[in-house]
Parts: C-alpha cells; sequence; structure tokens
C-alpha cells in the first residue's frame, strides 16, 4: 500500500516537473544558443587574450567586432538586398507571362485558371499578411524576433565574460579523482564547438561569395547580392542548406533566361562536389571528426527535434557524444 503510493506520488512529481519543463522549453533553447555562440566566440577571445590582453578586454574586442560587422551589413547590404528583393517581385508577373507559353501549363491554366489566380495573390500582397496572420501578427513575430535576440545577446555575452568560471564550476561537480580527466574532455569539447562554429561561418562565406562571383558573371548581376546573401544565410544549415540555396537561383536563373538557368545548374553540381570534398573536409577537419553516416543522422535528429536550431546544433553534438564513447566507453569495453 505504502509502496504504491509513493510509486504514484513520484509519477505525478515526474509529471508535474516534465510540464514544468515544456513550459521553459523556448527559455532554455535561448540558453542552448547562447552558449553555442559563447562557444563558437570563445576561440577569437582565446586568441587575443594569448596575445596579452586581459580577458574582459578581449570578450569587449570581440563583441565589439561582431556587433560593427552587423551593423556594416545593414547599412551596406540590408538597402541593396530589399531593392532586389523589390525587383524580384517586380519582374514575377513577368516571369508568370513567360511561363505561359508552355503547352502543358496552357492546358492547366485553361482548365483550373492556375497561373492567372497565382498571379493575382502574389502582386495583391495578401501573401504577407497571410504568412504572419497581418499586420499585428507581423509585429508580433518582429517584436518576438527582436526579444529572442536581445536575450540570446545579452546571455552569449555573460557566458563569454565568465567561461572559464563556468566551465570550472561544471569541472568541480566531478569527483577530485577524475576532475582533471573531466576537464580535458570539456575543453576538448568546447574547442569541438567553438572550431565548428567558426568552420560553418567560414563554409557559408565561401558559398556566398563564390555564388556573388558567379551571378555578377552569368548575367543576374542586378540579383547578385540579394541571392547571395540568401546562399549564404542557408549554407550555414547542414545537409539541406546548400541544396536549398541552390534551388532558389536555379529557379530564378530558368525563370530569367533558360541558358542562365542551365549554367546554374552546372555550377552548382561543380561547387557542391567541391564544398563537401574539398572545402568542408579542410576546414573541419580541426574541430570535429565525425563520419558522414553519423553527420546525416545527428541532423536529421536534430532537424526533427528542434528545427534548423536542431540541426545547427546536432554535429557539434554528435562530435562530443562521440568523443566521450572513444575516450570512456570504449576502453573499459577493451578491458572486460
Amino acid at each position: 500500500m505504502v509502496l504504491g503510493f509513493l510509486y504514484a506520488a513520484g509519477a505525478l512529481v515526474a509529471f508535474w516537473l516534465g510540464g514544468l519543463l515544456l513550459q521553459i522549453g523556448g527559455i532554455l533553447i535561448l540558453i542552448v544558443v547562447a552558449l553555442f555562440l559563447a562557444a563558437g566566440l570563445n576561440p577569437a577571445v582565446e586568441f587575443f587574450v594569448r596575445h596579452g590582453l586581459r580577458r574582459p578586454w578581449a570578450v569587449l574586442v570581440v563583441i565589439a567586432t561582431v556587433l560593427l560587422l552587423l551593423a556594416l551589413f545593414v547599412v551596406s547590404l540590408v538597402p541593396v538586398i530589399s531593392d532586389q528583393v523589390a525587383a524580384l517581385v517586380d519582374n514575377v508577373p513577368t516571369w508568370f507571362d513567360q511561363l505561359q507559353h508552355n503547352r502543358q501549363l496552357q492546358t492547366l491554366d485553361h482548365r483550373y485558371h492556375v497561373i492567372a489566380k497565382v498571379r493575382s495573390f502574389i502582386t495583391s500582397g495578401a501573401w504577407a499578411s497571410d504568412l504572419f496572420g497581418g499586420v499585428v501578427g507581423i509585429a508580433g513575430a518582429l517584436a518576438g524576433f527582436l526579444a529572442n535576440a536581445f536575450v540570446v545577446t545579452v546571455l552569449t555575452l555573460y557566458f563569454l565574460a565568465s567561461m572559464a568560471r563556468t566551465k570550472e564550476a561544471l569541472y568541480q561537480l566531478a569527483p577530485a579523482s577524475r576532475r582533471e580527466r573531466v576537464r580535458g574532455l570539456g575543453n576538448t569539447i568546447f574547442e569541438s564547438v567553438g572550431g565548428y562554429v567558426s568552420g560553418a561561418f567560414i563554409v557559408a562565406m565561401c558559398a556566398g561569395i563564390s555564388s556573388l562571383i558567379f551571378l555578377f558573371f552569368v548575367g543576374l548581376s542586378q540579383y547578385a547580392v540579394a541571392l547571395a546573401a540568401v546562399v549564404t544565410l542557408l549554407d550555414i544549415i547542414p545537409m539541406i542548406g546548400a541544396t536549398l540555396g541552390a534551388i532558389i537561383v536555379t529557379a530564378i536563373g530558368f525563370a530569367t533566361d533558360v541558358k542562365i538557368g542551365i549554367a546554374c545548374v552546372i555550377f552548382y553540381i561543380l561547387y557542391q562536389q567541391l564544398e563537401n570534398y574539398v572545402i568542408y573536409p579542410r576546414v573541419m577537419q580541426r574541430s570535429v571528426n565525425v563520419p558522414g553516416s553519423v553527420t546525416v543522422i545527428a541532423a536529421l535528429i536534430g532537424a526533427g527535434l528542434l528545427g534548423v536550431i536542431g540541426a545547427l546544433l546536432a554535429i557539434p553534438t554528435a562530435a562530443a557524444i562521440l568523443l566521450l564513447i572513444r575516450e570512456l566507453w570504449a576502453p573499459r569495453q577493451e578491458t572486460r
């Protein structure tokens, strides 16, 4: 009787704690993202510390540099991107007119008036309101994004400034006899995460710059900056990001000219081979050591659990788990 009551009480407490975790799930994700960014920026802070700068000043220099780069991006690129996106939207009706010359589309359009409905929907601007739930929805989404960005920025600053103390506090939880071992593994994991973040940024910049140069030469110079920015942002997403960026650019290329579309297909097929087999391995070889199959599985699981954020966190998490397996579990299995 008493034992059954204790089991029931334990189940109720576990259910209650699970509900609390679900309620603060968004906050936990923001904390994890801030830790991820702090680990990515920490190598830059350590670089300045090694060159004689005190850590608070090193953190200040790194954060100021990041904010300066973001400000330059907003001032120099955002107006250009907005103009080019507006040009893309203005040309959508023309592209639909060109698509109407296709025989199969003419048949479908004659029966269902598909192209006319889509064109009127896009030119009316109603899609933006439907997407965000009207003006109030757009304002709410923007306010939520800015609030989350502010929280992540503050937490990132805090974690960067107190990175050494935070790690040491975590290491103190381990038994004294194993603390040095835990400290070594923990430092390796943090370095791995930082190297992955830096490497992902470098790979994405390579994709964006290559796309920018290609688009200027192929005849899409009026959309080059906007499309290169899209490719850069999407390339950060593991597995599918580069493909999504290539599909968007190629679709606009075909809508502009068939020859340009074919050139886009050829370029991105060749570039993705270069990125997958040359750029990515060389950039990442010193940061994460994860087999290709594990990378795919980890990215799929992470995307299924937390979407884009989960996909970004999946690979360094998989690298940390593999490191623990190699260093802790595998040696024990050999001694049995």
